[in-house]
């Protein structure tokens, strides 16, 4: 299989590995649809949805981190894209998601963000990581505040998106450590 380079994680659930030339069908499928793709880009066909596909891959090679492709341990399926992303002008060290339609409401992006969040802290030496947010995406506002992220007020993106609305969602490597976890008293 094509595969970026990178390192292998995984969670419970879930394994999360650089992007492979097999998640394209997927991939395609997720940003076809106009809902899922309402807040990561827009409904593209697929052609775009590949050069999307390969810009993450030349992340992997070109930075040594890109957003992984979260792989379900059980059916093998890809389920979605989640991890660090920090394009040319971008507002900071981010930890995004998109997940495919049939994985949403599911616990995976907090799932995948957790272990990708530790492993930027750990393996990239971040010092904080943010979540471009907008405003109208309360699905991925709830993610964030599951982090335990703080709405840190607007941002703006590079072109061609600095007409998007958002809202940087954040918190430091100390905030990360220090957060209350559901497992602990």
């Amino acid at each position: 299989m094509a595969i970026a380079p990178g390192p292998t994680l995984e969670t419970a659930r879930l394994v999360l590995r650089p992007t492979a030339q097999a998640d394209l069908d997927r991939w395609a499928e997720l940003m076809a649809d106009p809902v899922a793709a309402r807040f990561i880009g827009g409904a593209q066909p697929r052609a775009v949805a590949w050069r999307g596909m390969a810009s993450m891959a030349g992340s992997w090679a070109l930075k040594r981190f890109g957003m992984f492709s979260v792989i379900d341990k059980a059916s093998g399926l890809w389920l979605g894209r989640v991890g660090p992303w920090e394009p040319e002008g971008w507002p900071g060290t981010e930890i995004g998601w998109g997940l495919h339609p049939s994985a949403q409401g599911k616990g995976y992006a907090v799932e995948a963000s957790e272990a990708t969040i530790d492993w930027a802290f750990e393996h990239l030496g971040w010092t904080e990581v943010i979540h471009c947010i907008d405003p109208e995406n309360t699905p991925s506002e709830r993610v964030a505040q599951r982090l335990g992220a703080t709405n840190r007020g607007p941002g703006q993106l590079p072109a061609p998106h600095e007409a998007s609305k958002i809202n940087i969602w954040g918190q430091t490597a100390a905030e990360w450590k220090n957060r209350p976890r559901p497992d602990q008293p």
